[in-house]
């Protein structure tokens, strides 16, 4: 079996680290503190084509494969996990459904500008009642005089805010299943519609430089070409997009755990006590020995997982569905206990905002709430396996 990556990703990785410690790193902390966007930083990803890394070349994208796209998102969220989860939300929830589910027209709109970084567009699943059970979705979508009428509400959602945000795709129960559940379907909503409103932003615990609101929908009225896929098709289309993204969100925490490790490193040969560096006493060298190992071993299992993940829209296995449970969990969660460990390293420095390690330790938390919850992958991993 062959780890090495191949010539094109190592040089995907060295771009996207280069521009992440001479782009990113040195504005992180600004935007962290003042809840700031980074457009300039998001232009210039689009400059490098990240937006378009694991398209086709014929809709603009840049021919890469998703491992190349998790490489970039690692080594983006290494400096900033704000930025790097406004390009993870950007590619695998905004632009992948329309590349893989959509019509040539759909395509041809809104592909041109996504793939370029120009605009965003957005996810809309999770709900007031309806996060980590997607089939309780609430928001409704009645087709009238070839139209879909919309009426419902989404949370959570990132990238649908900004000035460069072309609009959303939400699930809808658009009527009954011949088994008499709902049936879900995807409907593409762009940015100003009528009745379609972005709510005020919310106030987090982390990801500043990310933009995440809320939003409503009041008959708002779409056309019925809006559909993305086909009808009722939407549940299954967003499972699978659901496994790109954590497989993704994996990456961002490897890059997360990466800095905690660079930064605590850092510092423990720095911080002199008791006669010498901090980084001469074995309780010291436990903790960045255990962070150096369970960084390693995230990447491991979320590199191969992404490699096993077609972005074409097919069917996904349950082979697949498991390793993307698997890389979820564990990277998420070894990165909040290097998140710990880089923070207890510092002691008191590090509870301090002038040092990024508490940065790192507001931002990693999330990662083991969105795009399903650590107990969620525990369920999804135990169902896979029979029990």
């Amino acid at each position: 079996m062959d780890f090495a990556l191949t010539p094109e990703q190592q040089a995907i990785r060295d771009t996207c680290r280069d521009f992440a410690r001479e782009v990113v790193a040195p504005a992180a902390g600004e935007l962290d503190r003042n809840h700031r966007f980074g457009y300039d930083i998001v232009r210039q990803m689009g400059d490098l084509g990240l937006f378009g890394l694991p398209f086709a070349e014929e809709v603009g994208g840049a021919g890469g494969d998703f491992l190349s796209l998790c490489i970039a998102i690692e080594e983006i969220s290494r400096a900033d996990a704000g930025v790097g989860i406004t390009l993870e939300a950007a590619v695998c929830l905004g632009s992948a459904p329309i590349y893989e589910f959509g019509t040539r027209e759909q395509k041809e709109e809104w592909l041109p500008d996504l793939v370029a970084g120009r605009k965003l567009w957005a996810f809309g699943l999770t709900e007031p009642e309806a996060g980590s059970d997607a089939g309780a979705t609430k928001t409704r979508a009645e087709s009238r005089n070839g139209k879909w009428v919309i009426n419902g509400a989404k949370q959570f959602i990132t990238n649908c805010g900004t000035d460069i945000s072309a609009g959303v795709t939400i699930t809808a129960v658009t009527g009954r299943t011949g088994q008499n559940g709902p049936e879900i379907s995807a409907i593409m909503v762009p940015t100003g519609t009528p009745g379609y409103h972005v709510l005020e932003p919310y106030r987090k615990l982390g990801w500043h430089s990310s933009d995440t609101h809320p939003l409503s929908f009041e008959d708002c009225s779409v056309p019925a070409s809006n559909l993305l896929g086909e009808r009722g098709g939407g549940y299954r289309q967003f499972l699978h997009t659901l496994t790109g993204g954590r497989i993704a969100i994996a990456a961002l925490s490897v890059g997360v755990a990466q800095a905690c490790l660079d930064a605590a490193l850092a510092y423990a040969k720095e911080r002199r006590a008791f006669g010498e560096p901090i980084s001469k006493h074995q309780a010291i060298q436990f903790k960045l020995a255990d962070m150096a190992m369970e960084t390693e071993v995230a990447r491991t299992i979320v590199y191969r997982a992404a490699a096993a993940y077609s972005h074409d829209g097919a069917e996904t296995t349950d082979e697949v569905r498991m390793l993307a449970a698997m890389s979820k969990l564990y990277a998420s969660e070894a990165s909040k206990r290097a998140a710990d460990n880089a923070v207890q390293i510092h002691g008191g420095y590090g509870f301090m905002e002038d040092y990024p390690v508490a940065r790192y330790w507001r931002d990693v938390k999330v990662n083991e709430i969105g795009e399903g919850t650590s107990e969620v992958q525990r369920m999804l991993i135990a169902r896979l396996l029979g029990a």
